[in-house]
C-alpha cells in the first residue's frame, strides 16, 4: 500500500545543520554534495572539427595580441608597499581586514583582459597533452605563455575546513599546493609546489575545475584562519605558499613579469573581526550558514528553480509545485503558497520510491481528512499520499493494477477538489475499468452533475516533487486529462502554454498516457460519449517529438535543440513565431512550411570548440530577439544540443533583460533548461562576465562585479559535478 501520513514531509530549516563537506571536494559549500535532480544530465557537447585530426582546426585561434593591446589589471596588493613584514624568507606580509576588503573591492572594479588574451591559456595547455596543444596552439609556443594581464587575489583558508567561517571565494590548501612527498629531509616543510593541473591527456574546453589553482598562480594570496585553528599554522602555510609561488616563477614562464609579481599575505584580524564588521566578506558564518552576503550557486539556482515552479492552480482546487520549502526567499504572488503550505488540505508527494495507492490509502487519507476538520489532528498537520515519479510506470511492463490505481487516484483526487461523495462511501455504478459514473444518459452514456456550491467547498490539493516539475509530470498530466477530457497531447500543451507550467515529461510517459489514454477519457466526469474523442488522431509534431517541450526562458525566450527547431508544428503551439539558430541551421523546408525568411536568423561559423567567439553576434541576435517581441511573436533560440552555444545567447539576453549578473543570469537560465544542464563553454562564460561589463556601461553603473572569474568557474565546476558522476 502507498505511504499515507499525516504530517507534510520535513522542511529545510532556515539556520541548516551544514553537511560535512570533504577537503578535497571542488564542492565545499555548506550545501555539500547536492543531490541531483532526477532526469536532468549533462549531454555531449562537440566542439565541432574533431580535434587532432588536423594539426590546426578549421577556426584557427586568434593570434597573440600585441602589447600595445594589454589591458592589465591594478591591484591594492601589489606593490606590497606599506603591508607589514611577517616573515623574510620567505617573505609574507600581514593584512588587515580593512585592507583585504578595499583590495577585494578595488579588484571588482577592475575591467577583465579580453577574451583573446587569457585563451587559450585558460583552456589548460600541458606540455605532454598533444591533442591539446595541437588544437589551441599548433606551433605557436608563445600562447603557452601565462598572460601578464592577468591578476587576481585568492583567499585560503588554513586548516581547509570550508563548511562554516567562510570567506567570500575561500578555498581550501589542498586546492591549489601539491601534497608533500615524505622524505628523509630535514627541510621538507620547505617544499611547496602548486599543482600542475593542466591536464595531461583528452581534450575539453569546459575545464572549470582547474580555474582556480589557475588564478592562484597569478595571484596576490590571503590565508587566514578561524577561531579554532592556531595563527602558527596559517603563517606557516602562507611561507609554503610563497615558496610556491617562487617555485612556480622559475619552471615556468613566469620571469617575464620581471620582479616578483605576486606576494602572499597573512590576514591579521582574527575571524570573529572580521564577520562583525565587514559581513559583505563572509559566505559562511562561524555556525557554517549562509549569510546571504555572498551569492551561492546551489542556493540560488535552488531559488530559481522554485520560483519558477512556484505552486500554481492547474484545474479546480487541485494544484501543482514544488514541495514547500519556507527557508527560501521567494518573492511574488505565489511565493506565500511555497512559505506556508497551510492553505492545502492533501499534499500529494510524487516519488520515485513510492507505490501505485489501492482502496486502502485512500480510506485511511480520508479518516485523516475527518480529523482534521475536526481539529483533532496536530495543528499544522497536513495529510499526505504518495504515488509513484515520473517513468516508473514503464511501458510495456506496466502492469493493469498500475493502470487501476492512476486512474483511481485522479478519481479520488478530483472527489475531493470537487467535494463529491467519496467512491469509498458511495454506491455507483461502474465499468471493468475503474470508470466513474454518477448517472446515465438514454444513451447510457455517465454524466457527472454537480452545483456550483458543491464545486466551491473543495478540498485544496497540491501534487508536488523536489523540484515541481520532474516526479509529479506523470501524475500531473493524467490529472488534467482526466478532469478536463482531454488527449494526452493537448493536456501537454495546454498545462505549459495555458497554465504557464514548466514541466518535463518522460518519453515513456507520454507513451504509457497514449496506450491508456482511452481509458482516461471515458473515466472523465466531462466524457459525453464521443467515441472519436477517445482515439484522436495523433499530431504529426507529436511523433517528431524527443520527450521533451524546448525551456521556456523568458515569456517571448524559448531554449531548445536542433529537434526542436526541426519541429515547426510544435513550435506553432507554443506560440513560437521566430528561429535563431546558433551554429546549426534547420533543415526543414522554409517555404513549404510558410515561415516568413525575416523570422529565421542564422549565425554561421561558431563551434562549440572553445575559440569560436560570441561576444560580436550578441548584439544582432537580441535585436532579432527583440523584433520578434515587439511582433508579439516568441523566438527559439537553438543550437545542436541546446546548451552552450545558444544558453550563452540566453544567458545575455537575461542579462540584458533583466539586469542580472553572469552569475545570477547563468543560475536562471539553468534553473529553466529542464531536462539538460546547460554547459557554455570556458571562453563563452568569461565572454558573459565580460558582457557584465558592458551592461553596467551600457545603464551608466559603475563596474562592480558580483564574484571573480575563478569562484564561478569553481562553482560551475561544482554544480555539474553530481551530474558527472552518473556517467
Amino acid at each position: 500500500m502507498a505511504t499515507v501520513c499525516a504530517t507534510r514531509p520535513a522542511l529545510t530549516p532556515v539556520q541548516a545543520e551544514p553537511r560535512a563537506a570533504s577537503q578535497l571536494s571542488i564542492n565545499t559549500s555548506q550545501t555539500g554534495t547536492p543531490r541531483a535532480i532526477p532526469h536532468k544530465h549533462i549531454p555531449y557537447c562537440s566542439p565541432g572539427p574533431r580535434p587532432g585530426l588536423r594539426q590546426t582546426p578549421d577556426t584557427p585561434p586568434a593570434s597573440p595580441p600585441s602589447p600595445s593591446q594589454l589591458v592589465e589589471t591594478t591591484s591594492l596588493t601589489y606593490p606590497p608597499n606599506g603591508f607589514d613584514k611577517v616573515s623574510n624568507d620567505p617573505p609574507v606580509y600581514s593584512i588587515t581586514a580593512s585592507k583585504l576588503s578595499q583590495a577585494l573591492d578595488h579588484l571588482a572594479t577592475q575591467p577583465l583582459p579580453a577574451a583573446h588574451q587569457v585563451f587559450p591559456w585558460l583552456h589548460g595547455l600541458h606540455a605532454d597533452n598533444q591533442l591539446q596543444l595541437a588544437f589551441f596552439i599548433a606551433r605557436k609556443k608563445a600562447l603557452r605563455r601565462t598572460p601578464r594581464c592577468l591578476r587576481h587575489i585568492t583567499i585560503v583558508k588554513a586548516g581547509g575546513d570550508l563548511s562554516h567561517s567562510r570567506l567570500k571565494g575561500a578555498i581550501a590548501p589542498e586546492e591549489i599546493l601539491a601534497p608533500l612527498q615524505a622524505a628523509r629531509d630535514k627541510r621538507v616543510e620547505d617544499a611547496a609546489d602548486f599543482l600542475d593541473m593542466d591536464p595531461k591527456d583528452g581534450f575539453s574546453v569546459r575545464n572549470f575545475q582547474i580555474q582556480a589553482c589557475k588564478m592562484a598562480t597569478v595571484s596576490d594570496i590571503v590565508v587566514y584562519c578561524d577561531n579554532g585553528t592556531p595563527r602558527d599554522e596559517a603563517e606557516r602555510l602562507a611561507k609554503r605558499i610563497s615558496r610556491a609561488q617562487a617555485a612556480w616563477l622559475k619552471k615556468t614562464d613566469g620571469l617575464h613579469f620581471g620582479s616578483r609579481p605576486f606576494n602572499t599575505f597573512v590576514l591579521s584580524d582574527d575571524y570573529t573581526v572580521v564577520e562583525a564588521d565587514f559581513p559583505d566578506l563572509v559566505s559562511l558564518d562561524s555556525e557554517g550558514c549562509i549569510t546571504g552576503k555572498v551569492m551561492d550557486f546551489f542556493h540560488r539556482e535552488r531559488i530559481e528553480m522554485c520560483s519558477m515552479s512556484a505552486p500554481s492552480e492547474i484545474s479546480h482546487n487541485v494544484w501543482l509545485g514544488p514541495t514547500p520549502d519556507p527557508s527560501l526567499p521567494l518573492e511574488g504572488e505565489r511565493s506565500s503558497l511555497m512559505q506556508d503550505p497551510s492553505c492545502f488540505d492533501v499534499m500529494v508527494e510524487a516519488n520515485d520510491l513510492a507505490q501505485v495507492p489501492d482502496s486502502k490509502a485512500f480510506k485511511v487519507l480520508e479518516e485523516l481528512l475527518q480529523q482534521k476538520d475536526a481539529a483533532k489532528l496536530p495543528n499544522g498537520a497536513i495529510p499526505q499520499l504518495e504515488f509513484p515519479g515520473s517513468g516508473a510506470i514503464m511501458p510495456p511492463t506496466w502492469s493493469q493494477a498500475e493502470v487501476d490505481g492512476l486512474i483511481a487516484t485522479c478519481e479520488w483526487m478530483y472527489e475531493q477538489a470537487h467535494a463529491l461523495p467519496s467512491t469509498a462511501s458511495a454506491s455507483r455504478r461502474r465499468d471493468s475499468k475503474l470508470s466513474l459514473t454518477v448517472e446515465v444518459d438514454s444513451d447510457g452514456d455517465s454524466i457527472m452533475q454537480t452545483t456550483k456550491g458543491q464545486e466551491s467547498r473543495g478540498r485544496r490539493i497540491l501534487i508536488h516533487c523536489t523540484d515541481g516539475y520532474t516526479e509529479s509530470s506523470l501524475l500531473a498530466l493524467a490529472y488534467y486529462m482526466y478532469a478536463e477530457c482531454l488527449p494526452v497531447h493537448e493536456s501537454w500543451i495546454q498545462l505549459h502554454r495555458e497554465k504557464g507550467r514548466n514541466f518535463f515529461a518522460y518519453g515513456s510517459d507520454v507513451a504509457l498516457l497514449r496506450a491508456v489514454q482511452p481509458r482516461i477519457l471515458q473515466a472523465s466526469p466531462k466524457h459525453q460519449g464521443d467515441v472519436q474523442q477517445l482515439c484522436p488522431p495523433v499530431p504529426q509534431w507529436l511523433e517528431k517529438m524527443d520527450g521533451s517541450l524546448p525551456s521556456r526562458i523568458l515569456d517571448y525566450m524559448y531554449l531548445g535543440n536542433l529537434g526542436h527547431a526541426n519541429n515547426p508544428g510544435l513550435l506553432r503551439e507554443l506560440g513560437i513565431g521566430q528561429i535563431l539558430s546558433v551554429g546549426e541551421p534547420v533543415s526543414w523546408d522554409k517555404d513549404t512550411q510558410r515561415w516568413p525568411q525575416e523570422n529565421l536568423l542564422f549565425v554561421d561559423k561558431v563551434q562549440d570548440n572553445g575559440v569560436d567567439p560570441l561576444t560580436e553576434d550578441f548584439s544582432r541576435c537580441l535585436q532579432f530577439i527583440e523584433n520578434g517581441r515587439k511582433k508579439g511573436t516568441k523566438t527559439l533560440v537553438h543550437c545542436r544540443v541546446g546548451v552552450s552555444r545558444s544558453a550563452t545567447i540566453c544567458i545575455a539576453e537575461v542579462m540584458n533583460e533583466l539586469g542580472l549578473s553572469f552569475p545570477r543570469a547563468y543560475c536562471f537560465v539553468r534553473a529553466r533548461r529542464l531536462n539538460v544542464i546547460i554547459q557554455p563553454h570556458l571562453r563563452f562564460s568569461y565572454e558573459l562576465l565580460k558582457w557584465e561589463e558592458f551592461q553596467c556601461q551600457k545603464r551608466g553603473q559603475h563596474l562592480r562585479r558580483e564574484l571573480e572569474w575563478a569562484i564561478i568557474a569553481r562553482e560551475i565546476a561544482a554544480m555539474n559535478k553530481p551530474y558527472s558522476r552518473q556517467g
